[in-house]
C-alpha cells in the first residue's frame, strides 16, 4: 500500500506541453530542499518533510501552464484526496489508536520481554528479520508487518545496544521481502496480470532474486548478533500482554483486511485495559486521541505528497520519464535494464510500487515482445525494483508508518535498510550475469 494511486481526469493540452526535466523539477526542489537544509542544520530531525513538500508544491504550482489558480488547486487536491491516499491516512490513525492503546495496557513491554525470553540475544536481530519475512509474506502486505513489529522492535532497541533506526529497518526490509514474493501481495498480482504470467512462475524467477539477499542479510545479523548481551528481566512474563500483537497478525494471516483488524485491536485493547485496571473508559479514548495525534505529521505528509506527485504527473513528468529509457534500448540485456529502470523512476515519482508496476506494465510487456524476454523474469524485475524503491524513499507510506511507529526520523532508518540494498544489488547481478533465456512458453 502506498500514497499515490491512479491516473485523473485532468490532463494538460497537447498544445501546452512543458519541458520533462521541468516537469520532474518539483520533486527535485523537494529533495534539495530537504537534504540541503538537513546538512546545514547539521540535523535531518529538525526539517520536518512537510515544510518541505509545502515548498516544493508551491513551485509545482507556480510552473504549472494553468491560467486559473483554481483549476491548478483542483488538480492538486485530487492527487491528495486519492481514494488510496485516503485509505492509507486510515490506517495511520488506526495506527495510531492501536499502537497507542497497546503501549498503555502493557502490551509493547510484554511482547518484549517474551521475545528476549524465547529468542537467545545473539538471535534478536535475526530472528526478528525472519519473523518479519515470514509475516509479511503470509499476509501479502508490507504495512501490515510494519504495524505490528515496529513497535516491538523499538522496545528491543531499548534492551539492547541497538538504535531504534537500525531496529525498524530490519523489520522493514523483511516487510519487503514478503511484500516482493507473497502470492497475495498487490505488487504480485499488478506484475503477474501485466506480464501474462503465473504467480507460481513469478514466484520462482523471483526467489533467485530475493533469497540469495535474505540469506546474505541474515548471516549478517547473526554475526552482529554475536556482540548483543540481553539479560531480561526475572520474573514470569505477562503473557496476556501478547494478545494484542498476536491476535492483529493472526487476523491478518487469515485474510483480514488491516482496517479490521486494527479497529479490533484497538477494542481488544480497551477491554484488558479496563479489566486489569490500566484505564477506565475515559483513559482509553485519551489514549486513543493521543495515537491519532501522534500520526498527524504523517497525515499532513501524505495529502502533500499525493497532491505534489498529481502535479508531476499532470505536467507530464511520467510521460518523460518512459520517452526517455525506452528511446535507446540495445539488446536483451538492456531492455531489462530498461525495465528496471523505468519502473524504479516511475516509483520514485509516485511513491507507489503497485501503480508504477501497473503504469510500466504494459510498456515492459511491450519491450519482452519485441526483445524475446522472458515474462517470468519480466514479472520479478517489475516486483523486485518497484519494491526497492518503495522500501528506500522517506516519503513512501512505509517509511512514513514505521518512522511515525518509532519516533525517529525516516531519512535515520535508510542507512541501516540492508536488505532492500542487497536486494537492489542481487537484481543487477541476475540481469548482467544470468543468460538471457527465451520467452517461457
Amino acid at each position: 500500500m502506498a500514497i499515490h494511486t491512479e491516473t485523473s481526469r485532468h490532463r494538460l493540452p497537447s498544445g501546452r506541453r512543458m519541458n520533462g526535466w521541468l516537469a520532474l523539477s518539483p520533486l527535485l526542489v523537494f529533495l534539495a530542499v530537504y537534504v540541503i537544509s538537513s546538512l546545514v542544520a547539521n540535523d535531518f530531525y529538525k526539517v520536518p518533510v512537510a515544510a518541505a513538500f509545502i515548498i516544493a508544491s508551491a513551485y509545482a504550482m507556480l510552473i504549472t501552464p494553468v491560467d486559473k489558480t483554481d483549476t491548478k488547486i483542483s488538480i492538486f487536491s485530487e492527487g491528495a484526496g486519492n481514494k488510496n491516499v485516503l485509505l492509507m491516512i486510515w490506517i495511520f490513525v488506526l495506527a495510531g489508536a492501536f499502537a497507542a492503546t497497546a503501549k498503555d495496557i502493557g502490551a509493547i513491554d510484554a511482547t518484549v520481554a517474551a521475545t528476549l525470553r524465547v529468542l537467545p540475544g545473539k538471535m534478536v536481530y535475526a530472528g526478528l528479520f525472519l519473523a518479519a519475512c515470514f509475516i509479511s509474506m503470509a499476509i501479502g502486505t508490507s504495512v501490515g508487518t510494519i504495524v505490528a513489529l515496529v513497535p516491538i522492535a523499538s522496545g528491543i532497541a531499548a534492551e539492547t545496544s541497538a538504535s531504534v533506526p537500525f531496529m525498524t529497518a530490519l523489520v522493514m526490509g523483511g516487510a519487503f521481502f514478503g511484500d516482493n514474493l507473497s502470492f497475495i501481495s498487490d505488487t504480485t498480482v499488478a506484475a503477474t496480470k501485466t506480464q501474462g504470467v503465473s504467480m507460481r512462475d513469478k514466484f520462482k524467477s523471483n526467489l533467485w532474486i530475493a533469497a540469495p539477499a535474505a540469506l546474505v542479510v541474515t548471516v549478517i545479523y547473526v554475526v552482529m548478533g554475536f556482540s548483543v548481551e540481553v539479560s531480561p528481566a526475572g520474573g514470569a512474563v505477562d503473557w496476556w500482554g501478547l494478545i494484542p500483537y498476536l491476535l492483529v497478525i493472526g487476523m491478518a494471516l487469515s485474510g483480514v483486511n488491516v482496517v479490521t483488524a486494527l479497529v479490533v485491536g484497538t477494542l481488544v485493547n480497551g477491554v484488558i485495559g479496563w479489566t486489569t485496571g490500566a484505564y477506565d473508559w475515559v483513559g482509553w479514548m485519551s489514549s486513543i486521541g493521543s495515537g491519532i495525534s501522534g500520526m498527524g505529521e504523517l497525515i499532513i505528509v501524505s495529502l502533500l505528497a499525493g497532491g505534489l506527485l498529481e502535479l508531476i504527473r499532470y505536467n507530464g513528468g511520467l510521460d518523460f520519464i518512459i520517452a526517455g529509457l525506452t528511446r535507446r534500448i540495445r539488446g536483451p540485456k538492456a531492455a531489462y535494464l530498461s525495465i528496471a529502470g523505468l519502473v524504479s523512476l516511475i516509483n520514485f515519482c509516485t511513491a507507489n510500487n503497485t501503480i508504477a508496476i501497473l503504469t510500466a506494465g504494459p510498456l515492459a510487456r511491450d519491450i519482452g515482445e519485441r526483445y524475446a524476454l522472458d515474462p517470468r523474469r519480466t514479472a520479478s524485475i517489475l516486483d523486485t525494483f518497484s519494491c526497492l524503491v518503495q522500501g528506500i524513499i522517506p516519503y513512501g507510506a512505509q517509511m512514513l508508518m514505521a518512522s511515525g511507529l518509532a519516533g525517529v526520523s525516516a531519512v535515520s532508518i535508510i542507512p541501516h535498510l540492508y536488505y532492500p540494498f542487497f536486494l537492489g544489488l542481487a537484481a543487477l547481478v541476475s540481469i548482467l550475469l544470468r543468460p538471457v533465456a527465451h520467452p517461457h512458453k
